[in-house]
């Protein structure tokens, strides 16, 4: 899932991910590990939620209060398929960044997935002004066994605008995921992703869940380098995890994260 941007000398907006954002959406691509944060990742893995849901996600990034980012997910399994709604936001008064996300997902029989979304993105800078674009992303996902599960992702793949001057294009990107369950209380992931203008980027990750209430995460980031971790304690429909993550030169990312099933 993409979380918010920032501008670079070339015209195009990279991506700028939470340090942490490969532990919320880790079990995008496992079929018993799902949850209301697993669509961010890919808009097919809504197609796997058998309950609604809402999630709440913070994270204070190298423990600077200015440069915390924030998510909320939720997701609603109808009859004609499921939907789901994602909000970002990250920064402070002097520079912020937000998006909406509106999401659709659902099964084409037992061996196939398929998601979309659309989304709204805008940064604001008080001295120099405002800018927003709209762009779309899609998702696939195949069940090729009972137990292995791989799927792609695309974001952004036609290009898009910011702002009324045009200066400016958001980057389009594009990713591969794989996901073992190799037990019920076993998974692992990896994916890799391609960035307009930029070097592939290798994510993975494992969880284990033990006593039913009780699991952890962990996993790395070649981009930066860094790895996350995480603990989480569920109690009936309800959960809580306290997550962090550990950049080599800029230190410390700690995040928490609370869903609740209804």
């Amino acid at each position: 899932m993409v979380f918010c941007m920032f501008s670079q000398q070339s015209i195009s907006q990279s991506l700028r991910y939470a340090v942490s954002m490969p532990y919320i959406n880790l079990t995008a691509y496992s079929r018993q590990q799902v949850d209301v944060f697993s669509f961010t990742a890919n808009q097919a893995a809504l197609a796997a939620v058998k309950k609604p849901g809402v999630g709440v996600y913070g994270e204070q990034r190298f423990l600077l209060a200015d440069n915390s980012a924030y998510a909320l997910a939720a997701a609603f399994p109808t009859k004609m398929g499921n939907f789901g709604l994602k909000v970002n936001y990250a920064g402070f008064s002097n520079f912020n960044e937000n998006s909406v996300g509106l999401a659709y997902g659902r099964s084409l029989g037992n061996k196939v997935d398929i998601g979309v979304q659309f989304n709204y993105y805008g940064y604001r800078i008080p001295v120099y002004g405002n800018a927003s674009a709209l762009n779309f992303e899609l998702g696939a996902i195949l069940h090729l066994t009972d137990k292995l599960n791989a799927g792609v992702h695309l974001y952004n793949p036609v290009g898009g605008k910011l702002g009324k001057s045009g200066d400016e294009k958001l980057a389009s990107a594009y990713s591969f995921g794989v996901g073992y369950d190799a037990s019920d209380n076993f998974y692992v992931s990896t994916h890799f992703t391609k960035e307009e203008d930029k070097p592939i980027n290798v994510t993975g990750g494992v969880q284990y869940q033990f006593k039913k209430q009780f699991f952890v995460r962990a996993g790395f980031v070649s981009e930066t380098g860094s790895g996350f971790g995480g603990v989480g304690v569920s109690w009936k429909e309800l959960r809580l995890d306290v997550s962090g993550n550990y950049h080599p030169q800029l230190g410390f990312s700690p995040g928490i994260l609370l869903t609740a099933n209804f």
